[in-house]
């Protein structure tokens, strides 16, 4: 049990924690992840945004009722020790940590993508080491700060994408002719487009685990998080339609850069650039949020003794875990500067769906089992419908971290 004097303090309302989902998911899913999934299923990633929307809901709502039984700090990683047993507990904490911290290098690799396109190594990795201590800083002076900075920032990359959905209907030439899944799209295809699609999602993590500094956890959680998935939804769904019908199935699955590419294919071109700008803004957000999330879960763990102790320490001043978000702004950078954007989404999305699958698990034990059913099995399904080199990459880091804890009960 942690002392009272390593307690972070209840700051957020239902409002922060809303903007912190929104920041994650939304800087994470409309910039990076349509484009691989529309070369895995054509127009039938329409279908995998579906599917990863259902699991992605189960999964939310298997995180609420438990994150308002145990609101601290840790989310699924204190939920599966509390239901499962603490080896499950361990396992889901290793999941979210290194799929996360995949994840956070994948959203400072984006923002340089977005901002220097044709920077070639090794400045592009030192100007994502650069990013990642920037943001790092935000997170160190304490994270109402944050809060706020993350609101700016999804209230910009909101009005950004609306921009760019108004310049493809309006002046742009949307067919209907893109959007016609079948023939094309295979089974496993939109498998894989939905479990690529879910990385998109994953954001309403980062509420649940600020449980221990949200005010009335017990009420906010669970307002917070189907109010962030249902808006995300929303703008998913009109993103993905328009720009899928202005580009086509082809040209998508081939573009670094999809909406921007779709806004520059109308009359508006010169609105392009704006899109550009807003989608490094928004993967500075979902940066920013992932940061936040992967560092509590740290301090948890590391009050348990599965990492190292010292990182449990909460600054006197700032209130935040401050050496658990060094530690992981230091491996962000490190990984940032040597990834690959597309692998670090596939082994990512593997990762998190162990983690989700282990707070599916968990609320089982609850009762009303119907939604854990579902979102464990879809958990299950979309993780091994991933490119086999991230179930490889993802299945061995997993069973590292089962190693790890092996070796420490020995």
């Amino acid at each position: 049990m942690a002392a009272e004097s390593d307690r972070l303090a209840r700051r957020l309302g239902t409002g922060d924690a809303v903007v912190i989902g929104l920041g994650a998911m939304i800087g994470a899913g409309v910039f990076v992840a349509f484009a691989p999934a529309a070369r895995a299923a054509g127009a039938g990633l329409l279908l995998g945004l579906v599917i990863a929307a259902v699991v992605a809901y189960c999964n939310a709502t298997s995180s609420a009722r438990l994150a308002a039984r145990y609101p601290s700090s840790g989310g699924t990683y204190v939920y599966g020790r509390e239901r499962l047993g603490p080896f499950w507990g361990h396992l889901a904490g290793w999941g979210f940590v290194v799929g996360k911290t995949a994840s956070c290098a994948a959203m400072a690799l984006t923002v340089v993508a977005y901002t220097a396109p044709g920077l070639g190594q090794p400045w592009r990795g030192l100007l994502a080491v650069a990013v990642v201590a920037a943001l790092t800083a935000v997170n160190y002076r304490g994270v109402h700060r944050s809060a706020l900075a993350t609101r700016l920032i999804v209230a910009v990359s909101l009005l950004v994408l609306a921009c760019a959905v108004v310049a493809i209907l309006v002046a742009g030439t949307p067919g209907g002719e893109g959007l016609t899944p079948f023939p094309g799209a295979g089974p496993a295809g939109v498998l894989e487009a939905a479990g690529l699609l879910f990385f998109a999602f994953a954001g309403y993590a980062r509420i649940a685990t600020l449980g221990e500094e949200v005010r009335d956890p017990a009420r906010t959680i669970p307002r917070a998080i189907p109010v962030a998935l249902g808006i995300v939804l929303v703008v998913y769904a009109a993103v993905a339609v328009t720009v899928l019908a202005q580009l086509g199935p082809a040209a998508l699955g081939a573009s670094a850069d999809p909406v921007a590419q779709a806004v520059a294919a109308t009359s508006w071109a010169p609105l392009a650039p704006v899109v550009r700008a807003g989608a490094a803004v928004a993967a500075l957000g979902a940066l920013l949020a992932l940061v936040l999330g992967v560092s509590r879960t740290v301090l948890a763990m590391s009050r348990d003794g599965h990492l190292p102790r010292g990182l449990a320490a909460v600054h006197p001043r700032f209130g935040v875990p401050h050496r658990a978000e060094v530690a992981v702004g230091v491996v962000v950078a490190a990984v940032a500067s040597v990834a690959d954007l597309r692998s670090a989404i596939g082994f990512s999305s593997f990762a998190v769906l162990t983690y989700y699958a282990v707070a599916n698990a968990s609320a089982l034990t609850l009762g009303r089992r119907a939604v854990p059913v579902v979102g464990l099995a879809g958990c299950v399904v979309l993780a091994f419908s991933l490119p086999w080199t991230s179930v490889a990459a993802g299945a061995a880091a997993l069973a590292a971290g089962a190693l790890a804890y092996v070796v420490r009960r020995a």
